[in-house]
């Protein structure tokens, strides 16, 4: 199944989460910027939920920029895939470069989209935290271990597509696994998309301004 953008990824993500979150007053979605913002409010529309950003990094191998090695998120949070540091030698100088770069750009984006306004309070909710697909898990994995600092009640994890292994390690790591479609042989998240366009940090204040709360 190949979905025609994030639009319609999120409504089926959505359509597939109701029976079990719809118009739950604990229940809150959470999409990884950039391309997780549209799914998720796309979600967050059909289930009735408040939405909020959860702001997360990947840390990319240096020349290989989209194999994720890791992940930074806010509160100091990082990430790292053992196997690829080892596998490919990674020195903590490289390392330490990649992740100074990101987290400048982890703190740009947090003012940017948030400006004054406070995150969610997930203490004790029903925390869905949604992507537009995952490959290696990487960046999922830091967001749960962010997440998990501030004691939600559960941690949900929720994508349109996903490489079946990933979802399968998540399972270890979150509460819930949500993974629509789990196309084999996998490849990368942007085969499974008509439409992959980045999303804009524009589209992102946008969707946030719509549908979090004041």
């Amino acid at each position: 199944m190949i979905f025609r953008d994030r639009i319609e990824a999120g409504r089926r993500l959505g359509r597939e989460l109701r029976s079990t979150y719809g118009n739950n007053p604990d229940a809150v979605a959470l999409g990884l910027p950039r391309g997780g913002v549209p799914v998720a409010y796309e979600v967050a529309q059909i289930l009735d939920v408040p939405l909020d950003v959860l702001l997360v990094r990947k840390l990319g191998v240096p020349g290989h920029s989209e194999l994720a090695m890791g992940a930074i998120a806010s509160g100091d949070v990082r990430y790292l895939n053992p196997q690829i540091v080892r596998s490919l030698r990674l020195s903590r100088g490289a390392i330490e470069t990649v992740a100074e770069a990101e987290t400048r750009e982890l703190h740009r984006r947090e003012q940017l989209y948030r400006g004054d306004r406070p995150p969610l309070n997930v203490t004790d909710k029903i925390a869905i935290i949604i992507d537009d697909g995952l490959a290696t898990g990487a960046t999922m994995r830091v967001a749960i271990q962010a997440l998990r600092q501030q004691q939600p009640r559960e941690i949900v994890v929720a994508v349109p597509v996903a490489a079946v292994e990933t979802c399968d390690e998540l399972q270890d790591v979150a509460d819930r696994v949500f993974c629509t479609e789990t196309p084999h042989p996998f490849l990368s998240v942007g085969l499974w998309y008509n439409n992959f366009s980045q999303t804009s940090d524009e589209e992102v204040c946008q969707l946030l301004k719509e549908k979090c709360p004041a």
